[in-house]
């Protein structure tokens, strides 16, 4: 088969970015059978696509100067210019969490959230606005709609009344490039963001990542010995005695991580929740929420609290510092439960359903 992939996102660092780099790396590793035909649509940085991607005898790379902004004109609003027209034929295509080209192929895309709908006030009103307009193609269109989590599934299915027979739930797994280091690392961290005592970690400042609550929690533990870290971009009008990093490189987040005291990580929604896993994976212990997807990632390896509540979260954190080695255990036993080998493999088994496929695909809204 030719398999078509949209890797634009890849170069700019986000979340959905690092789910297609490390999803595709896995998929060429395990599949030397088919050709992955990846392409990338960029005005200004198409020359980092073949440094994210290089030749491999199963792989095409296909850049285009049809950047975001094009690609949600052509794709999203006017629905137009195949992407086969830019691309070759392809019998599968598995579209961005941005764009939602027409095709001849078996059409796959991920949902990785669904908070530009659900938390809109707190999503650009031109973010929101793609976001509707491609996942109304998502739902008219796509044969099978991976969602990173059941939450983001039943999310999916009440939100767009997408069939359910669509939906496949294949989950994601902590960065490959966040790894454990040593003492030297994370002293090198330390010094390089100021931070002189243990800390607590935070990741995202989004709304919805619940900075303030957290802020508030930190401020009634009382406890001197501990600082605060949010990797981040520094909002105005903060506390000057938290710390924020702004960009962090994957090496600077593995010294964090290993040196952290714990996570915290309440958000108010998740589609997934990498952090929490590469967390556990370098023996960071954990708080997270007890909503959206989040408890189905921790499992029961991380203390769970209502996000909403600023006491719960301070009990939360006082009661994985009083027992970090039982956390650390039991995050490390949950983190190996996921893997990129088990996405991809999952992922190529519904990329193998266009072999099998009848030609009246399963479509339309549910009702």
């Amino acid at each position: 088969m030719r398999i078509g992939i949209d890797v634009s996102q890849t170069v700019y660092g986000t979340g959905v970015g690092n789910y297609t780099k490390n999803l595709i790396d896995q998929l060429m590793r395990i599949d030397e059978s088919d050709v992955f035909v990846l392409f990338g649509g960029s005005l200004r940085r198409r020359g980092e696509f073949a440094k994210l991607f290089p030749p491999k005898k199963n792989t095409e790379l296909k850049t285009s100067i049809l950047s975001s902004t094009l690609a949600d004109i052509f794709w999203n609003k006017l629905h137009t210019l195949s992407v086969e027209n830019l691309i070759g034929e392809v019998d599968v295509f598995h579209s961005s969490d941005w764009a939602q080209p027409p095709s001849k192929a078996f059409k796959v895309t991920t949902i990785h959230d669904l908070a530009p709908l659900i938390y809109s006030q707190y999503t650009p009103d031109r973010i929101v606005e793609v976001h509707k307009a491609r996942l109304r193609w998502v739902a008219k269109e796509v044969d099978r709609v991976i969602a990173v989590s059941q939450s983001t599934k039943e999310d999916a299915v009440e939100l767009l009344r997408i069939n359910p027979e669509r939906v496949v739930v294949i989950p994601e797994a902590g960065d490959a490039r966040i790894k454990k280091v040593g003492k030297d690392e994370v002293y090198r961290a330390k010094e390089k963001y100021g931070i002189f005592k243990n800390y607590l970690l935070v990741v995202g400042t989004n709304p919805r990542k619940n900075v303030p609550r957290i802020i508030h929690a930190y401020k009634k533990l009382k406890d001197n010995n501990l600082q605060l870290v949010v990797v981040g971009r520094k909002p105005t009008n903060v506390e000057n005695d938290v710390i924020y990093t702004d960009f962090a490189s994957f090496d600077d987040l593995s010294a964090l991580y290993s040196g952290a005291s714990a996570l915290v990580y309440t958000s108010l929604y998740e589609g997934f929740g990498q952090p929490i896993l590469e967390a556990f994976k370098v023996g960071c212990p954990v708080v997270t929420s007890n909503v959206s997807s989040m408890p189905e990632v921790a499992g029961d390896a991380a203390v769970l609290i209502n996000p909403t509540k600023v006491d719960e979260i301070v009990e939360g954190i006082l009661t994985v510092l009083k027992n970090r080695q039982k956390w650390i255990k039991k995050g490390n036993a949950r983190a190996k439960e996921f893997s990129w080998e088990y996405t991809a493999k999952l992922t190529l088994r519904v990329y193998k359903e266009a072999q099998r496929h009848s030609p009246e695909r399963l479509k339309g809204v549910e009702g």
